[in-house]
């Protein structure tokens, strides 16, 4: 079981769908997030892409000084990277990381900002250039570890002679990550990714998902492992933790929710449809409407768009529900919660101590030496106390 945090690169807030409460994006509180997502163990970091983001390249290279074995989980777009100068981005990277480099592939679906990027391929076309996109940038890494050249003639996309002189530091090349619903999505999916994502959907969808990506990938004689994207409410009791997901959305108004449901339905992406569907009809007012599936409620997806689920509860129950999902087969959780520092504290502490030991102590073994908790002074065998004030 593989534990993630998320960088908001395109803000952060106490509050959803209003600029109160509101931190900037800068890079003394990007570095805060990362540098307590490092200490505190966990596997990597998510960095969003998209127009609304800062670029997740620059970001992710701020950080390497600052941090020292957190994974850096970063997006390739075709359409906006060149495969060739992707795969020099990503072998420059791994290197200057000491092999911290994750990719994420993003084939997109707004349209409008598809277009504004100079993208306009429809859906269909994009995951064709996407399977070409990523077999270049596969090869290319792979070979360049044997000083190899690659030759490559598509449909949407061509390279003759492409090689790197200096190759990643993983072998053949840094994991590829990819999340996407559609049937053409789980092909590309079985045929080139290592780890497939969903957004967070009710258990029976998620297997349902892993079932078919998993048959496809069996045909090709490939393996693929799992993962999923969702944000977490954590409390040290259910009714706080309930208190807390109600007052994440206690400032958005109806008005804000239809223009956001309206920009989402716009777009062609199957996963934000299947991610409307879960809310449609919900009130921002209802947990009843909104809690889809025990413990996973869909009030962020009201204004958010990507992934719009939570898991909401005490600790135990959280926890209770990552294992849930965990025995149909997912081995990594890319998780986040507002404001995204303090709620990297708050699911670790809370979380990490009742997740199974395996699990434990590989989290542990990323978090700083020495002593945990305040010392109380004088006793014979030195305890620890929260506060004595």
């Amino acid at each position: 079981m593989n534990i993630f945090w998320f960088l908001p690169t395109h803000g952060d807030s106490r509050y959803l769908g209003t600029a109160e409460g509101a931190r900037p994006v800068d890079l003394g509180y990007l570095r805060q997030v990362a540098v307590a997502a490092d200490r505190l163990g966990y596997e990597g970091v998510l960095i969003p892409t998209g127009r609304s983001c800062e670029d997740p390249w620059v970001v992710a290279s701020s950080l390497i000084d600052a941090t020292s074995r957190l994974k850096f989980l970063v997006a390739v777009r075709p359409g906006l990277h060149q495969p060739g100068l992707a795969a020099r981005m990503a072998a420059t990277f791994d290197r200057l990381s000491d092999g911290r480099l994750l990719v994420n592939l993003v084939t997109g679906g707004d349209q409008a900002e598809l277009e504004g990027d100079g993208v306009f391929l429809g859906h269909a076309e994009r995951y064709a250039q996407s399977a070409e996109f990523l077999r270049i940038w596969r090869e290319i890494l792979a070979r360049s570890h044997d000083g190899e050249s690659f030759d490559f003639e598509g449909e949407h996309l061509s390279v003759k002679g492409a090689r790197l002189l200096f190759p990643p530091q993983q072998r053949p090349h840094p994991p590829v990550y990819f999340g996407g619903s559609s049937a053409a999505a789980h092909a590309l999916a079985a045929e080139q990714v290592d780890t497939y994502l969903t957004w967070g959907e009710p258990p029976a969808e998620v297997a349902a998902k892993i079932a078919d990506v998993r048959e496809r990938a069996r045909r090709l004689g490939r393996t693929v492992t799992f993962g999923i994207r969702l944000h977490v409410i954590v409390r040290e009791t259910e009714e706080a933790a309930w208190q807390a997901a109600e007052a994440l959305i206690s400032r958005v108004d109806d008005a804000t929710v239809a223009r956001a449901q309206a920009a989402f339905a716009r777009m062609d992406s199957e996963g934000q449809r299947r991610m409307a569907a879960l809310h449609a009809g919900g009130s921002r007012r209802s947990r009843a409407e909104l809690e889809i599936a025990p413990n996973l409620w869909a009030g962020v997806g009201l204004v958010r768009g990507g992934a719009g689920t939570a898991l909401v509860g005490d600790a135990k129950t959280v926890a209770a529900r990552i294992e849930e999902y965990a025995a149909l087969g997912l081995d990594t959780f890319v998780l986040s919660g507002y404001p995204h520092l303090e709620e990297a504290y708050r699911f670790a502490e809370l979380v990490f101590p009742l997740l199974p030991r395996a699990v434990r102590e590989r989290l542990r073994g990323g978090a700083p030496g020495g002593p945990f908790g305040e010392v109380v002074a004088n006793l014979d065998a030195p305890s620890r106390l929260v506060s004595q004030s």
